[in-house]
């Protein structure tokens, strides 16, 4: 029997995120950016300066705004589901000791996409949502808009609303923090 034949009647074994932090504590992942996404470890793009760039302006904007309020995580690991550990770009999660676990709450996550629109649209959407996480924001650095979803449902969000460069979103959970979409696109001089 030849492996591709193996292959063919083989059924994949998913991994539990149990498993997953097991294999990342002991090392297995040093040298690899990866996720765990529905059981299966998925390796995540390199970061470009087009991704990098709206990453360091939302940090540099939220945290002294939610400082003492909530805490803002940058590309860490959120623990959505016992088979899905995704490293979302920005989660704010409660405040909170996750010195021994990794949140599984969030008041907002948003993801930078500009290779990984269509992942971040359609699968990690969906898993955003069935877990219930209220608002989900993704940075579509090509077109320089900002998808807003809200209103989660299990096979969905709801509602999916495009902001344009001229727009001023407020975090639904922080009515009071704004962010200047034009601003996610350019350095400030």
């Amino acid at each position: 029997m030849q492996a591709t034949d193996v292959l063919l009647h083989a059924r994949p074994r998913a991994i539990w995120r149990a498993e997953y932090e097991r294999l990342v504590q002991e090392g297995f992942f040093d040298n690899e950016k990866v996720e765990l996404i529905e059981g299966i470890i998925v390796q995540m793009s390199p970061i470009g300066p087009a991704h990098a760039n709206p990453v360091d302006l939302l940090v540099e904007s939220l945290v002294p705004r939610i400082a003492g309020r909530a805490r803002l995580r940058v590309q860490q690991p959120f623990a959505l589901s016992d088979s899905s550990e995704p490293e979302p770009d920005l989660a704010i999660v409660p405040l909170g000791d996750y010195s021994e676990s990794h949140p599984s709450r969030a008041l907002l996550i948003i993801e930078v996409a500009d290779s990984s629109l269509e992942h971040d649209r359609e699968t990690k959407a969906s898993l955003y949502a069935a877990a219930g996480v209220p608002e989900y924001w993704i940075v579509d650095v090509v077109a320089r808009v900002v998808e807003v979803h809200t209103q989660p449902r299990a096979e969905g969000y709801a509602s999916v609303q495009r902001s344009e460069t001229n727009s001023v979103l407020s975090i639904t959970a922080l009515p009071d923090v704004t962010v200047d979409v034009s601003g996610l696109f350019t350095a400030n001089k």
